[in-house]
């Protein structure tokens, strides 16, 4: 009897999740293969080219990571399956199901993107239910995936080196589904650049008319989740003696977000303005690749009215067959205290 209790308490044990995720098989996607942590109790999924600390009471990733690379995206991008299916290594009990989904009116919204796969495998892997969060439809196919995907693979395409990104949402805005899987109240993604020592976050309300605001900073996005990513970034040059020796073009440690110019567009620019006005923004970099004369009269519009010198910078990404990017596109990189 005693010899069945304790096989009994094992299986239970094995079974429970916990709050201490080990990713055993899957470390090395993540900076210094340190474990993040958080006070909610969890499941550690490993995939092949991300994972997942998920919730079985919410149904829906705690917070996905992805270890990324500009050469990954060099190659033919794999198509797109759109075959979303269940967990298997999910207990049933704790599972999001197909049904759920289902005249929702929310989509399944993925955590770590299809865009950034890069094998056959990983593409069918990542539309798992365990990747998905219930999104406000608009959202998703619009502010998420313009304003914070997007603009997160173009600032890989253009690092020298790995970038982490971290996925996930938190909040309870009702839930979805016979299964009751939790609607979060808002989205973050986190992006983590180690040559550069510069980590930021973008944070969005789950709704169809969430705007866009500046990222926060990763001790803010820190205190609003309650996960301790353990990033190993360095503190920041604080003695004057030591401030001095930076050049002026050092890449500033804060916050930063794109504004996308096709043209002049007189709305956003004077939203820029009145940022620069206000005293909110410290820089601007201007990029561009061919239209020059767009990034030029942008440049000149910002130093009449406010007597900030932006930077201009000419960069293309690299050229990835089935990745398309608007080459007359100007973006201008703001640095926000």
């Amino acid at each position: 009897m005693k010899a069945i209790r304790k096989v009994l308490l094992l299986a239970l044990l094995l079974t429970h999740f916990s709050a201490f995720a080990l990713f055993d098989q899957c470390k090395e996607l993540f900076p210094n293969q340190q474990i993040p942590t958080s006070h909610q109790a969890g499941r550690d999924l490993c995939f092949d080219g991300f994972a997942i600390y998920y919730s079985p009471q919410d149904k829906k990733p705690i917070y996905t990571v992805e270890k990324l690379h500009h050469k990954q995206f060099l190659a033919p991008h794999p198509k797109r399956t759109n075959q979303f299916y269940e967990e298997a290594r999910l207990p049933f009990a704790e599972r999001a199901q197909l049904s759920d989904y289902r005249g929702s009116g929310y989509d399944r919204g993925h955590n770590a993107p299809a865009g950034d796969m890069h094998t056959d495998q990983s593409m069918a892997q990542s539309f798992s239910l365990a990747n998905m969060m219930p999104q406000a439809r608009q959202n998703n196919q619009g502010i998420w995936s313009k304003n914070v995907e997007e603009p997160t693979r173009q600032y890989i395409k253009r690092a020298s080196g790995d970038i982490y990104v971290y996925t996930g949402s938190v909040g309870k805005s009702g839930s979805i589904g016979s299964g009751r899987v939790t609607i979060p109240s808002h989205l973050f993604k986190l992006v983590y650049d180690p040559n550069k020592n510069l980590a930021w976050a973008y944070w969005i309300e789950n709704t169809n008319e969430a705007n866009m605001s500046p990222p926060i900073s990763y001790e803010e996005l820190v205190q609003k989740t309650g996960i301790d990513f353990h990033l190993p970034l360095k503190p920041q040059v604080t003695s004057a003696k030591a401030a001095d020796n930076i050049k002026p073009k050092a890449t500033p440690i804060g916050a930063w977000y794109p504004i996308f110019f096709d043209d002049e567009s007189p709305k956003k620019m004077s939203e820029l303005i009145s940022q620069i006005k206000e005293g909110k923004v410290v820089s601007i970099q201007i990029q561009f690749d061919r239209n020059r004369d767009l990034a030029q009269k942008l440049a000149t519009q910002i130093q009449a009215q406010t007597q900030m010198q932006p930077e201009l910078s000419q960069s293309s990404p690299p050229e990835s067959p089935g990745v398309q990017y608007e080459r007359a596109r100007v973006t201008a990189i703001v640095r926000s205290k």
